[in-house]
């Protein structure tokens, strides 16, 4: 480690301009529904200020001995200066000076640190008298990331931080293996793919998937490999202190599935030593063939996130409910056919770390059931990237982390939408961060989408997207006046025209449920059981997936009816062509809070509403 050579003049324009990056940030980050807790650490602003009598030591050194990629690891410290604003932050790869890092330019030298921990914990989190003793301890649980780790103990709160200690390297003992399988619907109804991550390089490893019905005869198929680099980045966070190698990205597709059928798989990569490296084996079962009549049952929610089970940074607050959601979803998986995630993944904002936890966070669901996503803003959303909106929600990232850490069957995967069957389902996926108006490329594909569902076979009629383009008395749509994003109702006339059953947004923190409604104007008084046909579309906020809440407004519009301030996700049952329930479970204990069935025949769906049939006359 090392100080930068730099003038003082030099140091103090530096750092003032680095204190106005980080305002800026911090600002962004309030107006996008929180801050991104690694933000809140001014690590330019870090000091070398090394303790010979303090120390930081963590055990055990070797992890992932029995294959595991997640293990406890456990810090003993020391500090003869303490105070209650010291914490200990995680760093991987270990060396995280300057040295790492070049500087922007020959005038200005680079920063003592500049790279983000993955995480950190205050030294009294669980040692509350560490203010009086000095002395401490603390577990964190760590992930296999490709990479070592070290700790660093810091004084001056996360504000002035200064460098007091480091601890020993600890490492995974094959920090290059393939970890996190997430599963994705392929272009067709009987294909399923496979994305993980690993530190192998196609130059030293072949990538594939063993696979094949359950208890039969398996085969291999090869895996594509993606990766990027900081210059893909788009700005910072991402490209400067937010920045960390993200490994290789494979996607093996396992194509002509029987329908429902049970298939094991597992990961491997064939070194060009002649040996390999595989995963434990996991299974799925195959998608319904479209129209196929059978109990089918899906998840929907937005905004999750990540969070950390070991109480790191928790005193943000900024993802509570993520991890109840998760678990609710690991708890109920017998029952879950395929789960859609739409918008805002796990809140990286640039922080690329973060997606190898959300990755793991996931792992027992995605790598069971499909796992689809939609873009949010802070996925995608920068200025001069092509982005609807201007605003600096994805830290940086400009759509290239959700872009290559998932499979989506999009044609082009910077054009973020997509329609994808399961059974009697078929989904409508759009791209809220692109412009949808009409006459755009995504309206086309909108109509589309909607127009070529056989409805007699494929009754059930979903469009998803992040943000809302319907209906919502969020707060913040509510003092704008508009009750959803501004021009989003361009689309009414498709959802009515091809009759949508219903439309799900997440983005705002929180649950709704409108009556079918068309113009405003609610089009069915029932309430709990729609029979015939709905005449409108059912709107849904399903955005409670763990971040942070949002109010509703004080004034309730006449089209709604359920609104909850709590963490939750919708859960959708195909009974048959005809039956549906729709359910909304709270994450904190997976009950249903709020429900309606919709009972019809084919004839009702044909049955013409407001704007929904062309006008005849008999002449024609």
């Amino acid at each position: 480690m090392f100080i930068p050579d730099i003038g003082f003049g030099a140091m103090r324009v530096f750092m003032a301009l680095l204190m106005v990056f980080w305002a800026l940030v911090s600002l962004e980050g309030v107006i996008s529904h929180g801050v991104q807790p690694l933000s809140r650490i001014a690590i330019h602003k870090t000091v070398f200020a090394i303790d010979n009598d303090a120390y930081i030591k963590a055990s055990p050194s070797i992890l992932g001995i029995n294959e595991q990629n997640k293990e406890w690891v456990t810090l003993k410290y020391e500090n003869p200066r303490p105070s209650n604003d010291d914490w200990i932050g995680v760093f991987s790869p270990s060396n995280f000076s300057s040295s790492t890092c070049l500087p922007e330019n020959p005038r200005v030298g680079s920063p003592f640190l500049c790279t983000a921990p993955i995480k950190y914990q205050f030294a009294n989190y669980t040692s509350p008298k560490y203010k009086h003793t000095g002395k401490g301890s603390l577990r964190f649980q760590l992930i296999n990331q490709r990479s070592d780790f070290s700790f660093g103990l810091f004084s001056g709160g996360v504000l002035n931080p200064k460098f007091v200690a480091l601890s020993n390297t600890i490492a995974f003992a094959n920090p290059n293996a393939p970890v996190y399988p997430r599963l994705a619907q392929g272009k067709t109804w009987n294909e399923m793919t496979v994305t993980w991550t690993s530190g192998y390089d196609i130059s030293e490893a072949e990538p594939f998937v063993e696979w094949g019905p359950k208890g039969e005869k398996q085969k291999r198929s090869p895996a594509v490999t993606l990766t990027f680099d900081r210059n893909s980045m788009c700005g910072a966070p991402a490209r400067t202190v937010g920045w960390r190698d993200p490994g290789f990205i494979h996607t093996g597709f396992l194509k002509e599935l029987w329908p429902n059928s049970v298939y094991t798989y597992k990961l491997g990569h064939k070194l060009f030593n002649g040996s390999y490296i595989w995963t434990r084996t996991y299974k799925f079962k195959a998608s319904p063939y479209p129209g196929q009549n059978s109990l089918q049952r899906v998840v929907i929610f937005g905004d999750m996130g990540k969070d950390e089970y070991d109480g790191s940074n928790e005193y943000n607050n900024f993802q509570r409910g993520s991890l109840n959601t998760t678990k609710q979803l690991i708890d109920d998986l017998k029952n879950i056919d395929i789960v859609f995630h739409i918008g805002d993944i796990c809140y990286a904002n640039g922080y690329v770390s973060q997606w190898d936890q959300f990755t793991s966070q996931i792992e027992p669901i995605a790598s069971s059931v499909p796992y689809m996503i939609a873009s949010g803003n802070h996925e995608r959303d920068w200025p001069g990237t092509g982005s609807f909106y201007g605003n600096m929600d994805s830290g940086g990232e400009c759509g290239v982390l959700a872009e290559t850490m998932f499979f989506v069957p999009a044609e082009n995967r910077d054009k973020f939408w997509y329609s994808t069957d399961y059974g009697m389902f078929h989904f409508c996926i759009a791209d809220t961060e692109q412009d949808w108006r009409e006459g755009t490329e995504q309206y086309k594909f909108i109509e589309h989408c909607l127009a070529s569902v056989d409805r007699q076979k494929q009754p059930w009629l979903i469009f998803l997207a992040h943000r809302v383009l319907g209906y919502s008395s969020d707060y913040s749509y509510a003092i704008e006046g508009s009750f959803a994003e501004p021009m989003g109702r361009e689309l009414q006339k498709l959802w009515q025209k091809y009759k949508v059953d219903i439309a799900m947004f997440g983005h705002v923190h929180n649950y709704e449920r409108t009556c079918p409604v068309y113009q405003n104007i609610c089009t069915n008084k029932e309430k709990n059981f729609y029979k015939g046909s709905l005449n409108g579309t059912i709107h849904v906020a399903a955005g409670g997936g763990g971040a942070s809440l949002s109010e509703f407004t004080t004034i309730k519009p006449n089209w709604s009816i359920y609104r909850d301030f709590d963490y939750g996700f919708v859960k959708l049952t195909a009974f048959d062509h005809s039956n549906l329930l729709f359910e909304y479970k709270k994450s904190r204990d997976g009950k249903v809070y709020d429900s309606f069935r919709i009972s019809r025949d084919y004839r009702d769906i044909l049955a013409c509403t407001i704007d929904s049939c062309p006008s005849m006359t008999l002449a024609s």
